[in-house]
Parts: C-alpha cells; sequence; structure tokens
C-alpha cells in the first residue's frame, strides 16, 4: 500500500451535517494538509483494514504512517491541522478530554442517521 504523505479523511457524504462540515473544514486555511475522501461516493476505495460500510458508519483519518484513528481522535487529527483550531485538536486528544469528545460523538451518531440520505451507490 502507498503511504500518503498527509492524513486522509473518510466521511459520509450522504449526511448533509457531515458534508457541510467537511466543506467548512475544506475552505479552510490548512484544510489541505487533510486528504478528503467521501465514501459515499460508489468508487470511494477506503483502503486496508477500513470497511466502506465502517468508514460510513463514523469519521475515520488514515495518518501518513498507514494507522488508523477513528471518532473524536479522527477530529483531533483534523484539527491539530487546521490553525486557529490546533489548541482544540491538542485538547480534543488529550487523555483525559478524548473520553468525553467521544461520548458526545457517539451522541452525534446515534441521531445522525435521522439527517442521512441513501448512498449513491445504494441509488445508482
Amino acid at each position: 500500500m502507498e503511504t500518503p504523505d498527509r492524513p486522509v479523511a473518510y466521511y459520509d457524504g450522504a449526511c448533509p451535517v457531515c458534508a457541510r462540515e467537511v466543506a467548512f473544514w475544506r475552505a479552510r486555511p490548512g484544510g489541505e494538509a487533510i486528504a478528503w475522501v467521501d465514501v459515499s461516493a460508489p468508487d470511494a476505495a477506503p483502503g486496508p483494514g477500513l470497511t466502506r460500510a465502517a468508514a460510513l458508519a463514523r469519521m475515520h483519518v488514515r495518518l501518513p504512517d498507514g494507522r488508523l484513528v477513528a471518532g473524536a481522535r479522527a477530529f483531533a487529527v483534523i484539527w491539530g491541522a487546521m490553525p486557529g483550531f490546533r489548541r482544540l485538536g491538542r485538547l480534543v486528544g488529550h487523555p483525559l478530554v478524548a473520553p468525553l469528545a467521544e461520548a458526545g460523538y457517539r451522541g452525534f451518531l446515534a441521531v445522525r442517521r435521522l439527517w442521512r440520505r441513501p448512498s449513491r451507490a445504494a441509488s445508482a
């Protein structure tokens, strides 16, 4: 597997909230420091160790060394790449805060399915 030179974020573009948030991050300074992959696209390939279903279920980031992080840890990586949000990334990644951030993210995931549109692969 070819290792990327920057983190790769896998997100669900069929989720309006997720798509809007990713559009916000992509447009910000530092957005180019992340490679963004919409796994709701029929041709999306999340790579080894990550199924499309898992990538659709929650945010994942593949680090340049090939490791995968998910959930709140993935957001910590993304925010860590963004000027003006690096402190937030460090805070969310802190061992004492990370479990609380993950609990909040899981709460979001519980209601997110109410907003999700059918994936483009299902409608193709």
